[in-house]
């Protein structure tokens, strides 16, 4: 007589790893940021802001929320978007300054804010020269 086989042996299960929230939440918004990115690149600055924004909502006050409001800061300050705001983008800028004084991006959202609101600057002094000028032909 034949001895049964011996009944097969089931392969391990998986490991499943299980990722603690705060890294799966940073993961995602590593991800959202990165497409935010990729919207910008092609134009699409609505998108940018949406993601930017989806991004502030996963990273609350830390990193990468300084990076997405950041990005928001270079899509109003972009000459290609049509929706171009530079005090829109001043006011980003110097929300990182604010927000995440530690931050890298810290000294260029200062520099950011500096060149744009000397450009702000300017753009009145050449609107008030224009109404003088209208002023004196009349």
């Amino acid at each position: 007589m034949v001895p049964p086989a011996p009944a097969p042996v089931p392969p391990p299960k998986p490991e499943v790893i299980v990722e603690p929230p705060e890294v799966r939440e940073r993961r995602e918004a590593q991800e959202s940021l990165q497409v935010a990115q990729q919207l910008m690149a092609r134009g699409d600055y609505e998108g940018a802001l949406r993601e930017s924004q989806k991004v502030l909502k996963q990273a609350g006050n830390q990193a990468p929320g300084d990076e997405a409001l950041f990005n928001m800061g270079l899509v109003y300050v972009n000459p290609k978007n049509p929706k171009k705001d530079n005090r829109r983008a001043i006011g980003f800028f110097n929300q990182v300054v604010k927000s995440y004084p530690d931050s890298p991006l810290t000294e260029q959202a200062k520099i950011w804010v500096g060149v744009l609101d000397a450009m702000e600057k300017l753009k009145q002094v050449d609107i008030e020269i224009e109404e003088k000028k209208r002023d004196r032909t009349r």
